[in-house]
């Protein structure tokens, strides 16, 4: 698991060195304080962050021991990769009809309940989490998500 960590925390990096070099040259957008490098910017650096803590966790992790932990055999848990693709499928194929603000929390919460967060964990951060996503399209980008049948309450 410490040499995954290591590999994927160098890729994160390198990638998010690619993001934020690439986006520099993004053109200003007249009448926005943001403009159109905004977003990749903030991507590229939470990218950058989160392979930064895998490269670190990973190297400290060799430091305490010599030898890799392992799980026991059958203890894996695969049907995550399936609920985040039925996730993915389900925002695609509805969203427009349902709306965001209506799909993208049941698909956050079935993703969370997939990775074993707890129901109240899961429920907040799905919830919280689609409305900070909803609040900074919406406010601070300028760029509508769809309404779907919330449209009429609009």
């Amino acid at each position: 698991m410490q040499r995954t960590d290591r590999w994927l925390g160098v890729a994160l990096i390198v990638l998010a060195a690619a993001v934020l070099w690439s986006a520099r040259s993004f053109p200003k957008v007249p009448g926005q304080d943001l403009g159109a490098a905004f977003l990749p910017m903030l991507i590229g650096a939470g990218l950058l962050a989160c392979g930064v803590v895998l490269l670190v966790r990973s190297l400290r992790g060799l430091a305490y021991s010599d030898e890799p932990a392992r799980k026991p055999p059958g203890t894996e848990h695969f049907g995550s990769f399936f609920v985040i693709v039925a996730a993915v499928v389900f925002y695609i194929a509805l969203a427009d009809w349902l709306g965001f603000l209506i799909v993208a929390p049941l698909c956050l919460l079935a993703v969370f309940k997939a990775m074993r967060v707890s129901t109240g964990q899961a429920v907040l951060w799905a919830i919280g989490g689609t409305l900070l996503v909803h609040v900074g399209f919406y406010k601070l980008l300028r760029v509508p998500l769809p309404w779907g049948l919330l449209r009429p309450f609009y």
